[in-house]
């Protein structure tokens, strides 16, 4: 139960004096940055699949 106990107080201590946590600012920018890239990559993928599901309809209607 002792190491039970000292993990956790290990756990806090790291969590308060060693992590360095972003700003309110640098967290707004890391997401405003996540959100436009997956909405980019959203819309790559997205006319690949409209691309490809066109050829292969032509490809199919040819047979």
């Amino acid at each position: 139960m002792e190491k039970i106990k000292s993990f956790f107080k290990l756990y806090l201590e790291e969590l308060n004096y060693k992590v360095s946590w972003p700003t309110y600012k640098e967290l707004q920018g890391s997401t405003i940055l996540v959100l436009v890239s997956s909405v980019i990559f959203a819309v790559i993928i997205g006319l690949m699949d409209y691309g490809f599901r066109n050829i292969m309809s032509l490809i199919y209607k040819s047979f």
